[in-house]
């Protein structure tokens, strides 16, 4: 128990950025919270937390501990959730936000059966391929395809996403193909403007570590969606995922390059502003995604438009 409590006052520390605001969120002294920290730190050997009288920021090793722990206290929650849900229902209006072109495809279609079997849920869907601040906008959870670089937030990954750079056999043909994501510099390039949510750019192995490339060019959309209609047109190279692509890429409608270089799998995640006391029908619409995405036939039929 002395664990899971210091376990919980160090994700409750990152969440809130200070050992007062996680004492206070508790109802606890800080310097029980301050206490609990230091046992922590003294059991694994390592200082998790860099602590001034001004700020307090992660290590690195206390970066890389935080998500196993809030995926540790997610678990938890879940299996609680799981055996005491079953004589409740869920109730009340949720809130969700997801990106748009995987909103449409992988989140709406989902909606009405997820009401059907609730329905004393009522919901709200926003589709939207800008960053949401789900805190202060009020958002339940949001669905977000990529890396997670805000630990203040609670994610719970749901399933890998690998994104490909690809582009119509027309538009190689005639600018020809790129062998090393150097030569994307001369390449016409699709890409997401400044303010969606594909902030850090196209990721590729080079020399075995993972780089960003934020490639430029004459187009750019919010919309990942005409972003994809563009590359059919052979407008230029796209990174997209391949929940939105494969078909394409199966059909001949496009095809991959530098797939030398493709980067890991990144995930598909849904975002929760703090773990403790999530309404229920949060729990279930959560629950209700990994089962759907957590099944490999889901992915191989075909694209809800």
């Amino acid at each position: 128990m002395d664990r899971l409590k210091q376990i919980e006052s160090f994700v409750a520390v990152a969440a809130k950025g200070s050992l007062t605001a996680a004492a206070v969120a508790e109802g606890i002294a800080p310097a029980v919270i301050g206490r609990r920290i230091d046992a922590l730190e003294e059991r694994l050997g390592v200082k998790l937390l860099l602590r001034t009288t001004r700020r307090l920021s992660l290590t690195h090793e206390g970066a890389a501990f935080l998500e196993d722990c809030q995926r540790i206290l997610g678990d938890i929650a879940n299996a609680e959730a799981s055996v005491t849900a079953g004589g409740v229902k869920a109730s009340g209006h949720l809130r969700i936000t997801a990106p748009a072109g995987f909103g449409r495809r992988h989140v709406a279609p989902l909606v009405p059966a997820f009401t059907a079997r609730h329905p004393e849920v009522s919901l709200s869907l926003n589709l939207s391929d800008r960053v949401v601040d789900i805190v202060n906008e009020g958002y339940d959870v949001a669905v977000r395809v990529g890396d997670m670089p805000d630990s203040s937030l609670v994610s719970v990954r749901l399933a890998d996403n690998r994104r490909l750079c690809v582009a119509t056999p027309a538009y190689l043909a005639r600018a020809g193909e790129p062998r090393h994501p150097s030569e994307l510099a001369r390449h016409a390039c699709l890409t997401l403007s400044s303010d969606a949510s594909q902030t850090r750019g196209w990721a590729f192995v080079v020399d075995g570590q993972v780089q960003h490339v934020r490639p430029q060019g004459r187009l750019d959309c919010s919309d990942g969606q005409v972003l994809h209609t563009w590359c059919l047109a052979g407008l230029g190279l796209a990174w997209r995922s391949t929940w939105e692509v494969e078909h394409d890429l199966a059909a001949g409608r496009l095809q991959a390059v530098l797939q030398d270089h493709a980067a890991p799998p990144n995930g598909i995640f849904a975002v929760v502003p703090q773990r403790k006391h999530l309404p229920l029908r949060v729990r279930l619409w959560i629950d209700f995604l990994k089962h759907h995405y957590g099944d490999a036939a889901y992915w191989r039929a075909p694209p809800a438009l």
